[in-house]
Formats: C-alpha cells, structure tokens, sequence
C-alpha cells in the first residue's frame, strides 16, 4: 500500500468516531507495524490534521472536523457488514485486509442511531473459516489478475492425477469448497478445477485476453450471467 493511500486511510477512519482508535487496529487494518502507524499519525498531525490521543490510548478527530454520515439503511448496513464478513472468512488474506478496511471506513463515518450495527447483526460467519487454504485464493487470485498461464497437477474425485496448462478466468467459493474456472490447454475447452485438489507453479508466460476463451465466453458455458454493480 502506497504511503498516500495508508495517510488517507488512517485520516478516514478517524472521521466521525467519539471513541478513540488504538494504533493497533489500525496497524492490523493496514498491515504494517506499530511503528509505522505512530509514524504516520505524527506526520500527520505536524501537517495540520486535528488528530488527538498518544500511543497506548488511541487516537480520534478534534470534535467539529466529522463528514456527514454515508446514507445506509440498517438493512443496507447489515448486508455489507455480512457480506465482508464473508470476504474475510473464505476469500484469502488479500481481500481479507481489503473486508477489514472496508469496515472500518464505514464504522467511522456512520451516525450514531446505526453505530454498532454490526455487532447487532444475528448472522455469523466462522472467520478465518477457510484459513488453511487461503494461500492459494491469494496465489490463484494473483494468476487471475495477471493473466498467467498455469502448470497444474490435478487429482480428480476418482483419483487420477493429470498435468495440463490452463488460463485461469475466475474464482468461484461453494462454502468451504473453491473452483477455479479456466481455459484447459489439454482439453481445449473450460472446465473447472478445485484448488485443494491441485498443485501448480506459474509457467512464465502470460495468455491473451482472447474473447473465445475468456471470462465472459466461460460464464456462457457454464449458464452464468456476468454479476455486475447496478
């Protein structure tokens, strides 16, 4: 994370709280040490920002610098607190760190009739759940973002091991259980794979982004819209 975004972040969730934000969540939220939260805290505050509190005791906003509240419904709230929730239980520690400052910003800037909503709401999620595994999400996440191309040893359901060349397109989560939709070399056509099934190394090589075997030609074949922000 650049040090820009990481000021930015720490500033937005400092708005809005009447409660003071330990260094030590902030650290955890951003992923760096201690130090480099009171680091940046005190550059901040030589450069202006009305942040109050010290080390041990946590830090908050001089009272008059809030931003209006965002505009949720408890319904609105309770499903993004559920669904990063989610997130940060089964989709690897990448995301994960992502769900957490999503929280956290949102916490910060909520008005006080919806502030602890989140530890009202009556559907859980074990997190960390898929914990175990969540080193190949990040690892094929990786793959899918950058475009490249995998060796695979794969085991299927009756045991038989097979090694191919795919192009991974997506992730897919069914609870505890991962598929990851690629274009198969060997077969020449989609198929999907599960990841606890497979061990893979990066070959080297990035693939096109060809439309006849691409993201939205497999969401075709399997009968999948596309999910998109409306």
């Amino acid at each position: 994370m650049r040090r820009a975004d990481r000021l930015f972040l720490i500033i937005h969730a400092l708005r809005g709280r009447r409660t003071a934000l330990t260094a030590r969540r902030l650290a955890d939220t951003l992923g760096v040490s201690l130090r480099t939260v009171y680091r940046d805290v005190a550059d901040l505050q030589t450069s202006g920002v009305p942040i109050e509190g010290e080390a041990g005791v946590g830090y908050v906003l001089r009272k008059g610098s809030d931003i209006p509240p965002l505009m949720f419904t408890a319904d609105e709230l309770e499903a993004l607190v559920i669904g990063t929730r989610f997130v940060r239980a089964f989709a690897g520690e990448k995301l994960a760190r992502g769900a957490q400052a999503a929280l956290l910003k949102i916490d910060a800037v909520l008005p006080a009739e919806l502030r602890g909503r989140a530890e009202q709401s009556r559907v859980f999620v074990p997190q960390r759940w898929y914990e175990a595994k969540s080193g190949i999400v990040d690892a094929l996440h990786e793959a899918i973002a950058a475009r490249r191309v995998l060796k695979v040893e794969y085991r299927d359901a009756k045991d038989a091991v097979s090694t191919r060349e795919i192009e991974p397109l997506c992730l897919a989560c069914w609870g505890a259980v991962w598929t990851l939709g690629a274009w198969c070399r060997m077969r020449r056509d989609f198929r999907n794979f599960r990841p606890d099934r497979m061990q893979f190394a990066a070959t080297g090589e990035i693939f096109d982004d060809v439309p006849a075997r691409g993201l939205d030609a497999y969401l075709k074949t399997m009968g999948v819209r596309r999910q998109r922000v409306e």
